[in-house]
């Protein structure tokens, strides 16, 4: 009993410490947060930074105000938000089935990894402007430039996760009669489930960057476009809001994808 109770104290103790460093970060993120904030304001109000160059909290506060009493900065939002998820989902399943036929193949493999290595380091900035001539200015450019951002680095991590499995399970399932198929669907895939959603934590962000890099060349609608279309008129305040309402998006899509991953190694413990 007292072992029990010994263990079950300690386990407590661990708990409240965990949430304690937990409350303690998220406090000096706030924290930090604020500071800057006020710093910016500060500084804009004194005439330290030129507010019309710089802009300050209130003025974007003001901007996003406006935006949202008519409605206008959903519209923004919801376009670059579709354009994302559907390139980030994009990016995710032909990953997966572009490893999985490296991994079949390992002639395939050794033949494809030079392309895979100078596509993924290709600015792709520079395949925009083929893109518009290729696919028009429209909503399967901005897409399409936001795979070709992400798709290749997925290939390339997703491959060597499936490659980093653990070689004596493999054997011992062709030791009990298992196919190539077998190996794959009860070893590998289980088994780099951590390794498929650290790649979706990184992907994601990735996709985002290849819609605004898309918005920004063939857009009417998006944050993407907003950025350029402030910046030409020399609205900075706008330019600003929208590089603040990207960050908002960028954390909120990283975040649920962390708690699906949290929420799997708490099911793997359990």
């Amino acid at each position: 009993m007292k072992n029990s109770k010994n263990v079950l104290s300690a386990q407590e103790l661990y708990i409240r410490q965990h949430r304690k460093h937990h409350h303690s970060v998220t406090f000096l993120r706030l924290l930090l947060l604020f500071l800057f904030l006020g710093l910016w304001e500060l500084s804009a109000d004194l005439k330290i930074i030129d507010s019309f160059f710089f802009s300050s909290p209130s003025r974007v506060v003001s901007c996003f105000v406006s935006m949202f009493a008519d409605y206008s900065i959903f519209a923004h939002i919801g376009v670059t938000l579709f354009e994302t998820i559907v390139s980030f989902l994009l990016v995710i399943v032909i990953g997966l089935v572009c490893a999985t036929l490296l991994w079949y193949s390992r002639s395939l493999s050794e033949i494809m990894e030079p392309y895979l290595v100078i596509l993924n380091s290709l600015p792709k900035s520079a395949l925009a402007p083929l893109f518009i001539v290729w696919l028009g200015t429209g909503m399967d450019t901005i897409i399409v430039a936001g795979v070709s951002v992400a798709l290749f680095g997925c290939i390339i991590s997703l491959y060597a996760g499936f490659q980093q499995v653990d070689k004596e399970k493999c054997t011992l399932i062709y030791t009990l009669g298992g196919t190539k198929k077998d190996v794959f669907l009860k070893v590998v895939l289980p088994d780099s489930i951590p390794t498929i959603l650290s790649a979706m934590k990184v992907n994601i962000g990735l996709a985002l960057v290849g819609v605004i890099i898309g918005e920004f060349l063939a857009a009417r609608r998006g944050l993407g476009y907003l950025i350029i279309y402030g910046s030409q008129v020399f609205q900075l305040h706008l330019v600003i809001t929208s590089i603040i309402i990207l960050c908002v998006i960028a954390m909120a899509l990283y975040q649920l994808i962390q708690y699906a991953e949290h929420w799997y190694r708490k099911r793997i413990i359990e």
